[in-house]
């Protein structure tokens, strides 16, 4: 089996790879995060005009082909760099719910605009009670007419605070935890009754809590047949879990890359920590973790490119075994670093944060565990 990127791909990865170590070094990262948008508008055009928000998005949609291994590409290479511009949010996320359940009039209104960076998304599925049940929704739209009344919350909704539209799960039929009744309604996010409250979280990503109170939707804003949007969105949510396990892989790599920088050049009893066995063969641990983390993800995109974009248990199985190295490298990052690994003036604490919110984004290591041991083989 050929592990190996084409030559695009190749080309892809070296285009990503020259801007994050030339153009987004940790000290930029750290002045993005701190503007009141919490992301570059700049970079956000430059990655339009390079055709990176072109990824995610097959050839019939008007992008560069969105095969799932084309995304980890790019997403390794943002996870080198801490990337906080909303990629994930709105060509992953947003941009994929629409290609995968918006009618064609949708997808030619809407994902040309994505695509060209002028349009920004936040999918709002989250709910203060629902952790990692997608089919857990409160938030009800209640049809009238040619529209939809929506009322409730989403919570942690990520790019929330700068999109110009919302993706919301609604209930429009059923009980709470029904896999039946779940709708996607594609919302304003300047309509009235909708209500916005952003903050930063703890890895530099900024998110919001929304509220939604009797906001007005035309039934056209509608995104595929009402009630039966679930198995879109978990098919989506798949694809992002993918992404974010190629972020992780990244960021291990850095971690370690910069963790035996550091121990060459700290010295105790007159000599470089470096030469220390027991350090050594931490070191050593770590490097492991990164390979095993880089060939499961390997192994779970051409599952999904193989079977048409969905193999649950291989993302299960790299999400639950990328999140247990993430745990581990960045643990043992910051221990050989000692105090000054967890100091804000210093990378790798940073690096340590995201690595260890990515083992909770879209599902917990335990949760992916067992759902890898409850799936289908056949999705394997």
């Amino acid at each position: 089996m050929n592990f190996s990127y084409s030559e695009e791909q190749q080309m892809l990865q070296d285009s990503v790879s020259k801007f994050i170590q030339q153009d987004y070094d940790f000290d930029t990262r750290r002045k993005i995060t701190e503007s009141p948008r919490g992301f570059s508008e700049e970079n956000w055009n430059l990655f339009a005009e390079l055709g990176w928000l072109m990824v995610p998005f097959s050839e019939g949609d008007g992008g560069l082909g969105g095969s799932a291994t084309d995304l980890i590409v790019v997403m390794e290479e943002f996870g080198k760099g801490m990337l906080v511009e909303p990629f994930l949010a709105t060509a992953v996320l947003g941009g994929g719910l629409i290609a995968e359940c918006g009618n064609d009039s949708q997808k030619e209104e809407l994902l040309a605009f994505i695509m060209g960076g002028e349009l920004q998304l936040a999918f709002a599925f989250t709910e203060p009670e629902s952790r990692y049940e997608l089919n857990n929704v409160t938030v009800t739209a209640e049809r009238r007419g040619d529209e939809f009344i929506v009322n409730g919350a989403k919570s942690v909704v990520l790019n929330g605070e700068a999109a110009d539209k919302l993706l919301v799960a609604v209930r429009t039929s059923g009980e709470q935890r029904d896999r039946d009744g779940i709708s996607l309604l594609l919302i304003d996010a300047e309509a009235r009754g909708v209500r916005r409250r952003g903050y930063a979280t703890v890895d530099g990503q900024r998110a919001a809590e929304i509220s939604l109170d009797n906001v007005s939707v035309p039934a056209a804003c509608l995104l595929g047949e009402e009630g039966k949007a679930l198995p879109g969105i978990e098919k989506v949510i798949d694809r992002a879990t993918l992404a974010i396990c190629a972020e992780a892989v990244g960021a291990m790599a850095v971690t370690l890359a910069k963790t035996v920088e550091y121990t060459k050049t700290r010295k105790q009893f007159g000599v470089p920590i470096s030469k220390f066995q027991a350090l050594q063969h931490r070191m050593a641990d770590m490097f492991i973790e990164v390979e095993q983390g880089r060939s499961i993800l390997y192994m779970a995109a051409m599952q999904m490119d193989a079977n048409g974009g969905v193999a649950q248990r291989a993302v299960s199985a790299a999400k639950s075994r990328i999140g247990a190295a993430a745990r581990k490298v960045g643990q043992e990052a910051v221990q050989i670093h000692g105090g000054i690994g967890v100091t804000d003036e210093l990378d790798v604490g940073h690096f340590f944060k995201r690595l260890t919110t990515f083992q909770f984004q879209f599902g917990s290591t335990d949760m992916h565990k067992l759902r890898f041991l409850n799936g289908e083989s056949s999705a394997a």
